[in-house]
């Protein structure tokens, strides 16, 4: 096999050979830097996997340490905070999809032993990405009364929480740039450095949120606007921090000023790439949104068990996306590598690895979904809608694993536009459809939504392998 004929012509000598287990994990989190278009895979995902699940974990922190201590203010307050971010989704989705398209062409460059493309096509993803955040930033900032009360918000939800609206949408720049710099690290196959950054944002964000919630100290009490302001000012600083590691820190891309000269054909090229993973991220967190629309018709105890619970299965989606980034990783640079065959095992083996890992959490959130729903709320119709939707939706973690993996893989490679026909057909195509005939046409109610979301999760997963193994995603061009 040609694969075969690659490998065995590659360096016999590995410094990295005997390391154990142990010692793997340590030079993950070290972030020196590795090529991944050698060597054995198992090791290259655990390299690669590690510090990106820890830096997912630390996404999903900035989410649950909101709600721990807004839950403090109220049904209304986690509510407002529900509704924000079921908004903001689009924000994310749009980031996220930026990433995707970064993340792919840093991957193909770095590949090919092409730095300085990489490093022009970071500095274009940044101006890329300052001009996006501007679009959701204005407008979010000046009608976010507006826009909760369209969310089916309350007058007195309205009253309450359209300050922590204004500076979630204030700063999206944050949001995006966050992403953005961190598909950077992840493409170039530095994970350690987007690691910290997430783990320095999250300190400040958790030592941040109950002071400017509740005035501890010296610092003014907010109420659920301060939450906001502690999660912006956590990220904020992350991005500062990224900045700084891109210009004038130790990233195996450092970019110049030079760099950041418009170039509009790495521009429109980014575009192109990213455009597919901003439709399929829009598509499956704009049904999200419409979730939380259903949802809300069955009152605010509903919507805010969901948010609650939703908060939880983040925290361990998260991770597992860290799992499927190292496949879209590997994928990447195997194929600028010339090496399709070791990128599409990558991809089965980064499978393998996540379904071990969402199975164990799913026996954790089935089995312990009342404990879990009870640290955030005690009032009894909020902990039946959480408990409800955390178990429906655990039920599916071993499939919604292949899903993530084989999505990535796809986006890895530079065909962000599978995954967006994929995601087109499974969420407004099928779910939302049956998550509204479950809930309302068959009594189902809010569950109706939690079983519509389990159900188009696994045929998600189903679809996207049934695709990947044709191969045709291994001759994209990016």
């Amino acid at each position: 096999m040609e694969n075969e004929t690659i490998t065995a012509a590659a360096p016999t000598h590995d410094p990295h050979a005997n390391l154990g287990v142990w010692g793997t994990v340590k030079l993950s989190l070290k972030g020196e830097e590795l090529d991944y278009t050698t060597g054995p895979l198992g090791r290259a995902i655990l390299l690669l996997s590690i510090p990106m699940v820890l830096e997912m974990a630390m996404e999903s922190v900035f989410a649950l340490t909101d709600a721990f201590f807004v839950s403090r203010l109220g049904t209304d307050a986690v509510a407002a905070v529900g509704l924000t971010e079921a908004m903001v989704t689009i924000l994310f989705a749009v980031a996220h999809g930026l990433g995707i398209g970064t993340t792919a062409m840093i991957a193909r460059r770095i590949g090919e032993k092409n730095k300085p493309g990489a490093r022009t096509a970071a500095a274009q993803a940044v101006l890329l990405g300052v001009v996006v955040s501007a679009a959701f930033a204005i407008p979010g900032f000046i009608f976010a009364r507006d826009l909760l009360s369209t969310m089916g918000g309350s007058a007195e939800l309205v009253a309450s929480g359209y300050g922590y609206t204004r500076v979630i949408f204030g700063g999206s720049a944050t949001i995006t740039l966050l992403f953005l710099l961190n598909a950077v690290f992840r493409g170039a196959g530095d994970a350690a450095i987007a690691m910290r950054v997430l783990w320095i944002a999250n300190a400040i964000n958790i030592v941040l949120d109950p002071c400017l919630i509740f005035g501890l100290g010296p610092f003014p009490e907010m109420g659920i606007t301060g939450a906001a302001v502690a999660t912006t000012i956590g990220r904020g600083t992350g991005v500062v921090v990224q900045l700084y590691v891109l210009f004038f820190g130790g990233s195996r891309i450092r970019i110049t000023l030079r760099d950041l000269i418009p170039r509009i054909d790495i521009v429109l090229r980014l575009i192109r790439l990213s455009t597919g993973g901003m439709l399929q991220t829009l598509i499956s967190h704009s049904s999200w949104l419409f979730l939380v629309w259903i949802v809300g018709h069955f009152g605010s105890a509903a919507v805010a068990g969901y948010t609650i619970a939703i908060r939880l299965i983040i925290f361990a989606i998260l991770p597992s996306w860290g799992l499927a980034n190292a496949a879209a990783t590997l994928v990447g640079q195997n194929l600028g590598a010339g090496r399709p065959d070791r990128a599409e095992r990558s991809a089965w083996l980064a499978g393998i690895f996540n379904t071990g890992f969402l199975l164990c959490v799913a026996v954790v959130f089935v089995t312990a979904a009342g404990p879990l729903i009870r640290m955030f709320t005690t009032e009894a119709a909020v902990v039946a809608a959480g408990i409800s939707c955390l178990r429906w939706v655990s039920y599916g973690y071993p499939l919604y694993a292949w899903g993530m993996v084989m999505e990535q893989a796809f986006n890895g490679a530079g065909d962000t536009y599978t995954p967006t026909v994929i995601n087109l057909f499974c969420y407004w195509l099928f779910q939302l459809p049956l998550a509204w005939i479950l809930a309302h046409s068959l009594g189902f109610g809010a569950t109706g939504a939690f079983i519509a979301i389990m159900i188009a999760e696994a045929a998600l997963a189903i679809i996207a392998v049934i695709v990947f193994r044709r191969g045709k995603w291994k001759t994209r061009t990016v």
